[in-house]
């Protein structure tokens, strides 16, 4: 690798920067080194969707973050990096091309400032609260509390729909997510501890939120091309890991695709379930500092 030097900035901006620069054998091994990594992660997901197979765990990775496997499968090195012999970056969004190196354009990191500073918010906020681990997985339990509209058609709740309402109706719901809070049926909202708005998400959110963690993969990617693919992987195989333990805590019965349930309705589910989400939470509060970190090293850069 070589070492760190003085690039010229696009002229939209005011300073030079230090860029280290990766010539492009060396970028493009560790491109090819991304791409290997993603490919078990996506590939089973685009062969399904190729076939017209749908699966009730892993595609909700895909179609509610909405951040697609070829983006996924690009690997980006993050603002501060040049590349050399990289035109096929200059095509793409946030990038500029000064000389024979390109690299993430400081006009693109000015304009989305905003976002960064939102992002970098939520991320101090949910870390300095305790992580709260009592919620159970509840939150899709009351998605379907009272309905026959249940999310995932081709799956049978795993108590039947009076089962399911009985459970909802035996524990105080606890959920701290906005973003699954809007999903709860009418008759659920009412059992919830407290009515979350999206105005009060900043302070709200907490460490020990599935979701809040799956999240984690959302920001990094809203983010993207300003953070490394590293990162972005890290968090979306986080969100993988979360994914899972959401729905083998769900009213669903997911045996036949292989997920054993984790019967949140028993006292040792209960139990399990607890031990599963700290496990979890533990691995995102890393994930969530190094993304903090990114984004005051990114509003360094602004200011």
């Amino acid at each position: 690798m070589r070492d760190n030097r003085c690039v010229t900035v696009p002229p939209s901006s005011e300073h030079a920067l230090n860029l280290r620069v990766l010539p492009q054998g060396e970028w493009r091994e560790i491109a090819r080194a991304h791409q290997d990594r993603v490919d078990p992660l996506v590939g089973p997901y685009l062969e399904r969707k190729a076939r017209g197979a749908a699966h009730p765990v892993v595609d909700f990775l895909f179609t509610y973050y909405g951040h697609k496997p070829a983006q996924l499968k690009r690997w980006h090195p993050g603002f501060g990096v040049a590349l050399e012999g990289a035109d096929e970056y200059a095509r793409l969004r946030g990038y500029h091309q000064t000389g024979d190196l390109v690299t993430a354009d400081p006009a693109y990191l000015a304009k989305r400032a905003d976002t960064i500073a939102f992002v970098s918010g939520l991320l101090k906020a949910t870390a300095a609260r305790p992580a709260q681990l009592s919620c159970f997985g509840l939150h899709e339990w009351a998605m379907v509390y009272k309905t026959d509209e249940v999310r995932h058609q081709q799956v049978p709740l795993r108590l039947g729909s009076a089962g399911t309402d009985a459970v909802v109706e035996s524990m105080q719901l606890r959920c701290t997510h906005f973003d699954a809070f809007r999903f709860f049926t009418p008759d659920a909202v009412p059992h919830n501890a407290e009515l979350l708005t999206r105005e009060d998400q900043v302070r709200r959110e907490q460490p020990g939120c599935l979701h809040a963690n799956m999240d984690l993969y959302k920001w990094a990617f809203k983010l993207t091309p300003l953070v490394d693919s590293e990162l972005l992987l890290d968090a979306f195989e986080l969100a993988c890991a979360a994914r899972e333990l959401d729905m083998r805590a769900s009213p669903y019965d997911l045996r036949d695709y292989d997920y054993a349930p984790i019967q949140i309705e028993t006292p040792s589910g209960r139990a399990e379930y607890v031990r599963r989400q700290a496990e979890i939470a533990e691995r995102a509060g890393a994930v969530r500092t190094r993304l903090a970190e990114a984004c005051a090293t990114l509003t360094s850069t602004i200011t």
